[in-house]
């Protein structure tokens, strides 16, 4: 039997207009039993998403021991929703037990995960449904990981016999019984984790958007839609940049060969972006499937005569990083050179320096460089492996284009090569790798 689980992301909660065009989605198909939902997000340019005035509530609250002037704003904001749903809800209590709750847990994580629990509650009402508290179904384990073999049984046992029902997404609970959240962006692992639970046939990601571009469409305009791509391929976009899903949202449909589909709320006969199962992916004759980037790049450049002979010399400077708990994006190497690729958001001249100091205690190099402000781009496709002469086009684009490339890696899967370029450089290069493989 069909089954589908659906995720509406804060565009698509923002006011109560939309939300009855959710209604009428959900009523389309019968198969859409399962719905996880967002914090409204947007009405307008220029309007503040629901959860940054939650972390706006959580600032006041450490400043002046209470949150009735931040809290009034998202007051307003689910009372406008209701009013215009014309509710039977009795909103007002419902707002008024999450402030009093807001004031008696005090946690940044608890008061951030209000948004998607009033927009369940609301959610829920309107299509009908059972609404279950995300709280209640996953887990996180002592680590902060989430707990997903727990979660799988939680969400089948609550899920079990019921008809239709309504999930908030981006939290669950710690093992200290604590709500908490997982980064930004969240629900789409929740929604994931659903679909997984519940063995759907398609996990439907509802957003603004008919699915995923090739590129940014604000560095180049009317890019190309991409029809299908892979896990793979959305991994590394996603790692990348790309931001329409939340690039760890695939590892529990992967687990259960779950295709997920992107659709557009306020388009929903659009076809939007198919993304299935590597096994399950057919080329579509493309080349490259996406472009994606993202600034702001620190590279550590290591150069040691014979370092490929020297046993424990890559541990030796990891462990370094390790201590200063930075994470490394990419580590291109040569014979005798490597180079480290860390975002500079974790860097300050602190950790720099002290990282400098201990590869230089550590390892001794002939030479070790700093540079800064560089800007990763991955360009990526499964046709890539099997197209000859694929980096010498990417590489002639480039230098058309008069950028100089300051870095390379290419993964063992052949399936994406990234390319470090100044900061500057970054929107040039997109538009020349894109004109060179999606003319």
């Amino acid at each position: 039997m069909s089954l589908k689980v659906c995720k509406f992301g804060g565009t698509s909660m923002a006011d109560g207009n939309v939300i009855a065009e959710i209604k009428k989605i959900i009523d389309a198909d019968k198969a859409r039993k399962y719905i996880v939902v967002s914090a409204p997000g947007k009405r307008y340019s220029g309007d503040i998403k629901v959860t940054d005035l939650l972390y706006g509530c959580f600032k006041e609250l450490q400043k002046d021991g209470q949150c009735k002037n931040k809290f009034s704003l998202v007051r307003s904001r689910f009372e406008d929703i209701a009013r215009q749903l014309n509710l039977s809800l009795d909103m007002k209590a419902v707002l008024d037990e999450t402030e009093k709750r807001i004031l008696e847990e005090r946690s940044a994580d608890f008061i951030a995960s209000r948004g998607e629990y009033l927009s369940a509650r609301i959610a829920a009402e309107v299509l009908g449904a059972k609404f279950i508290d995300a709280e209640q179904v996953i887990f996180f384990n002592e680590s902060g990981s989430l707990d997903g073999e727990k979660t799988n049984k939680a969400i089948q046992a609550a899920l079990s016999g019921v008809e239709r029902a309504v999930l908030p997404g981006f939290y669950g609970k710690g093992c200290d019984g604590k709500v908490k959240t997982f980064s930004r962006g969240g629900s789409d692992i929740s929604g994931a984790l659903v679909a997984r639970a519940v063995n759907a046939s398609l996990y439907e990601n509802w957003t603004d958007v008919s699915g995923f571009l090739a590129c940014d469409p604000r560095i180049v305009e009317s890019p190309k839609r991409i029809k299908c791509l892979s896990y793979k391929e959305l991994r590394e976009l996603s790692y990348m940049g790309a931001d329409v899903l939340h690039s760890e949202s695939i590892f529990p449909v992967r687990k259960a060969n779950i295709p997920i589909q992107i659709k557009n709320t306020f388009r929903p006969d659009d076809e939007g972006t198919t993304i299935v199962p590597t096994s399950r992916y057919v080329l579509s004759g493309n080349t490259v499937t996406g472009i994606a980037g993202k600034k702001n790049f620190t590279v550590i450049f290591i150069e040691k005569s014979l370092m490929n002979s020297e046993i424990g010399f890559v541990r030796k400077v990891l462990s370094v990083i390790e201590d200063l708990n930075l994470p490394v994006e990419h580590i291109p190497s040569g014979i005798d050179t490597m180079s480290l690729v860390i975002s500079s958001d974790a860097l300050d001249d602190v950790k720099l320096n002290a990282m400098l100091e201990g590869i230089k205690n550590s390892v001794e190099p002939d030479v070790i460089r700093v540079i800064d402000n560089i800007a990763l781009i991955a360009t990526v496709g499964h046709g890539m492996s099997s197209s000859v002469g694929t980096s010498a086009r990417l590489f002639k684009a480039i230098a058309e284009a008069d950028i100089n490339i300051k870095m390379l890696d290419q993964g063992a899967s052949e399936i994406n090569i990234v390319v470090g370029v100044k900061n500057d450089d970054y929107e040039n290069c997109i538009k020349a790798i894109y004109a060179e493989f999606f003319g």
